[in-house]
């Protein structure tokens, strides 16, 4: 028997209300994800990478069409049960960092498992370990203002797997960072995706991100222009 795909969109328009006339961002999508992705949006700015990606994580919702995440129809989630999926299932790294500056390493980390309301000695160790897959252990008490861009670009990672969700969603993710630390980034995450069958999807115009696809989907005035599985990388 066929496995379910874990997130199921079918002919899916995004319009925004612009004055007096619409905007169409999305036009028409249809896609499948499987477990186990390492998969980007990839094209220009204003083709449709972000919004798509925030569909996919119910931070947005369809005008018309499907989009199912995880059994979830998006469209018809209560605000607070997305909120719940977002919490327990899903992982979302930023070009910005977002951490939390008053906060150490570890306690940016741990945040997201208060949120689930861990008990203590699991939390603790369930964070240590995001360290160490990152490998900012010896960082665990430093803050933000301490670290360099690529390490707080891996304490994002840390905290969005922390929880080990079934998808993460990276938009941009190394915008803010030069090439050694975007390739140390990506290893990073290959190596997690590989390990835990984490599903990946970024949003990304970054040539660097594509060399380390396993698919490509080309964006293009909100339609999907190609949708290509990629040769082995050589970044394993």
């Amino acid at each position: 028997m066929a496995t379910e795909p874990l997130i199921y969109i079918r002919h899916l328009f995004k319009r925004y209300h612009m004055g007096e006339s619409d905007f169409t961002a999305l036009k028409d999508i249809t896609l499948d994800f499987a477990q186990g992705e390492f998969t980007g949006f990839v094209g220009p700015s204003g083709s449709g990478k972000t919004t798509l990606l925030n569909i996919i994580g119910s931070l947005d919702v369809p005008s018309e069409g499907e989009a199912t995440v995880l059994g979830h129809a998006i469209s018809t989630l209560p605000a607070k049960q997305a909120a719940q999926v977002r919490n327990r299932h899903l992982g979302f790294i930023f070009q910005t960092f977002n951490l939390l500056p008053v906060y150490t390493v570890y306690e940016n980390v741990e945040f997201p498992l208060l949120l689930l309301g861990m008990e203590n000695k699991k939390r603790r160790q369930a964070v240590l370990q995001a360290l160490e897959w990152v490998g900012l252990t010896d960082k665990l008490h430093s803050r933000p203002a301490q670290l360099s861009g690529g390490e707080s670009q891996r304490v994002a990672i840390a905290r969005a797997m922390v929880k080990q969700p079934k998808i993460v969603l990276a938009d941009e993710p190394t915008a803010n960072l030069d090439a050694e630390n975007s390739h140390h980034i990506l290893k990073t995450m290959k190596k997690l995706n590989r390990e835990l069958q984490t599903t990946f999807i970024f949003a990304t115009h970054d040539e660097k991100v594509v060399t380390y696809l396993d698919r490509k989907i080309t964006l293009q005035d909100g339609r999907v222009a190609k949708d290509e599985i990629m040769q082995e990388d050589n970044h394993a």
